[in-house]
């Protein structure tokens, strides 16, 4: 509601766990906290089972089967096992070229920069100026010799969702691995990994309302099935692909957001994106000097970024504690460098300076945003009035 002290709009960074799916975890803290591996006694196998129905609940959202579930740590490690693990794989030994896009998450771009490291060729695609990709230029990139690709479903700070599906039935014509990470876009759009031709998916639970700590990778296991070497040893779990004991109350909170997230998606994308373009639309009527970063549609419908002429994004927010926004990649922005997403798009370096992510969530309301555009009107007032100089230098 309007009036809480904080009004959150940095869902894209993450979000709270819904109260449903922490009822659904609380038994395996306490009560059911068997390890799945025992299956040899009841509460192992209690554990094993609530894996399993989470394992093939998410799957099944997805379009695939249970045994293309792979659980990891969350994106991060599901995009590095996915990238480093194919590339690993000794049936693959004669591939060494991959294709990624210049606007993807870290946890994509820097696996990349290690397999060169390793001898692999990284073809990085760049975008317009709305943040889309050129799908001609990606068919120009395939080569006979290309492992794989990977492009984000939805960017995490523009919000702009790439053709997964066209870029797919490439990828399948070629006979190339195409790997997306969903990490925004699970819960939020539709995925179908037969229709969509995807082979590798990575996804993260606290992104939809879930746990902390715990996500997913999809791995095809037919037509074709997809050879993933392991990142780490130790006990074989996850039939060789990630060893380690499962976080069993994290799993069943990843499938209870994900199984909530798929029933409320298409009334919440509309509420969403009704909200988002009211919001635009008032901070332009009541400052003026307001800019959209991105392609206006097809995007994230709780995805708002802005460029703001005369102020420096940093010290704008240190002027509204009551708002929580972002101003560049959230795993990245403790670097305090521009955004290599708005950079890549063209964006001059006090664009970027002055860009602020706003992203809605399932607790977002009218009076929420109509309060956010005044606090942020007045900030941003007493930010111009003031010319402070920007944060970082040129």
């Amino acid at each position: 509601m309007a009036d809480r002290e904080l009004i959150y709009l940095d869902h894209n960074a993450t979000t709270p766990v819904d109260p449903r799916v922490f009822a659904a975890m609380v038994p395996f803290f306490v009560e059911d906290y068997g390890n799945p591996a025992s299956r040899q006694h009841s509460a192992g196998a209690q554990a094993s089972a609530a894996v399993e129905a989470a394992r093939e609940s998410v799957a099944g959202l997805l379009g695939g089967h249970e045994r293309d579930i792979v659980w990891t740590s969350g994106a991060t490690e599901a995009n590095n096992l996915a990238l480093k693990g194919v590339a690993s794989a000794a049936a693959y030994a004669r591939r060494r070229h991959l294709i990624t896009v210049v606007t993807e998450h870290r946890a994509v771009l820097d696996p990349c920069r290690g397999l060169e490291e390793r001898g692999f060729e990284v073809t990085r695609l760049g975008v317009d100026g709305e943040g889309r990709l050129d799908l001609d230029a990606l068919a120009s990139a395939l080569r006979d010799e290309t492992l794989l690709v990977s492009v984000m479903h939805a960017n995490n700070e523009i919000g702009v969702l790439h053709p997964i599906g066209e870029i797919g039935q490439l990828c399948r014509a070629r006979g190339v691995l195409f790997h997306t990470d969903a990490t925004q876009s699970f819960g939020k759009e539709a995925i179908d990994v037969e229709a969509m031709g995807i082979d590798l998916l990575s996804l993260s639970a606290h992104k939809l309302y879930g746990p902390k700590g715990v996500g997913a990778l999809y791995v095809r296991q037919r037509k074709p099935r997809v050879r993933c070497e392991p990142l780490f040893e130790g006990g074989g779990h996850e039939r060789g692909v990630r060893s380690g004991t499962l976080n069993v109350p994290g799993i069943v909170g990843l499938a209870r957001a994900a199984e909530l997230a798929h029933a409320e998606m298409n009334p919440e994308r509309a509420r969403l994106a009704g909200l988002r373009d009211a919001f635009e639309r008032d901070l332009q009527a009541a400052i003026g000097g307001v800019s959209l970063n991105g392609h206006m549609g097809p995007r994230l419908a709780g995805t708002s970024n802005l460029s703001i002429q005369g102020v420096d994004a940093e010290s704008l927010m240190r002027r509204m504690p009551g708002i929580a926004a972002s101003s560049s990649s959230a795993c990245t922005s403790a670097a305090l460098q521009p955004s290599h997403v708005l950079g890549a798009m063209g964006l001059a370096r006090e664009q970027i300076d002055g860009s602020l992510r706003f992203s809605l969530g399932r607790a977002t309301c009218a009076a929420d945003m109509q309060l956010a555009v005044a606090r942020i009107a007045e900030a941003v007032v007493a930010e111009r009035e003031q010319g402070a100089l920007p944060a970082c230098g040129n």
